[in-house]
């Protein structure tokens, strides 16, 4: 027991050990904090608060250690850089996730007529207008999709109108009477024409 003592006075873990934790405690509480931020905006009321405890009590633990050792540079180099890097790797893992849906709109110059079968085969709702651009005549298609699917859908729409202009926006509700989405167990599965 008093082994473990000393080394808890020690240089080598004042020096190293604090530092190292300070920074892994940052970038938990920060990741947690970002993928919190991404459920509340998708609308997704249970998981939030208890992701947001866990941050808060990491970071209470971090802040403090902190606090008792204001005059110690290092500490606090690892405390931003953990902030830094739990921002970096929050968002890596929202994105590897993929939660929610996202509305998606094609714009095109070209026609989309095999853009919208190939689409439409895969399972997606597509619907198309007609519009004008600045150049005439354009295609203007929108879907709604689980954002896991975005990329086989990017992937799609390079390889049938590499050109086209397109936007993806998060959703948070579909109706699903009128929407193309069908809630399954909490889930959204591709349904439509």
């Amino acid at each position: 027991m008093e082994n473990f003592s000393q080394f808890f006075d020690s240089n080598l873990f004042n020096t190293f050990i604090i530092p190292i934790l300070i920074f892994l405690a940052r970038i938990i509480d920060v990741t947690l904090g970002t993928f919190r931020i991404s459920m509340i905006s998708k609308g997704n009321k249970s998981i939030a608060p208890l992701i947001g405890f866990i941050e808060i009590f990491v970071w209470v633990m971090a802040i403090g250690k902190i606090m008792q050792t204001l005059d110690n540079y290092v500490n606090m180099a690892a405390y931003a850089g953990g902030f830094a890097a739990g921002n970096y790797i929050g968002i890596i893992i929202e994105e590897k996730i993929a939660m929610g849906i996202v509305r998606i709109q094609i714009i095109t110059a070209k026609p989309a007529n095999q853009l919208i079968v190939a689409l439409r085969q895969a399972g997606y709702g597509i619907t198309n207008h007609k519009a004008t651009g600045k150049n005439g005549e354009v295609s203007i298609l929108y879907s709604i999709v689980n954002r896991a699917d975005l990329k086989q859908i990017t992937e799609m729409i390079l390889e049938y109108n590499p050109n086209a202009f397109y936007t993806i926006e998060d959703v948070k509700f579909v109706n699903k009477k009128l929407g193309a989405m069908l809630p399954a167990k909490g889930k959204f599965l591709r349904k439509g024409k």
